[in-house]
């Protein structure tokens, strides 16, 4: 999976039309394996961003969960401990 595409379910507060379009973006590009569709691919490009982001926002309302909601700051923190770990300090 793409690694630039984050979790967006679970947290509070939700995940932002934002958020959905910037992940259904990310993933149409990995799967179509363009990052800048050329312009007879515009249209085509354009309308699987729509359709994924839509696809993502029926799921995301669908999903039931009985954990508490994820702090997006406590997840932003854990994710550089990470890569600190992974990649040393900056």
């Amino acid at each position: 999976m793409c690694r630039n595409i984050r979790v967006l379910h679970n947290f509070e507060p939700p995940a932002t039309e934002d958020e959905v379009r910037a992940a259904a973006v990310q993933y149409v590009r990995k799967v179509s394996g363009s990052t800048r569709p050329s312009a007879a691919n515009q249209a085509a490009f354009d309308a699987a961003v729509e359709a994924v982001a839509e696809a993502t926002r029926v799921l995301l309302e669908s999903l039931v969960t009985q954990a508490p909601p994820r702090d997006r700051e406590v997840e932003a923190a854990k994710a550089k401990e990470r890569s600190a770990a992974r990649f040393g300090p900056r």
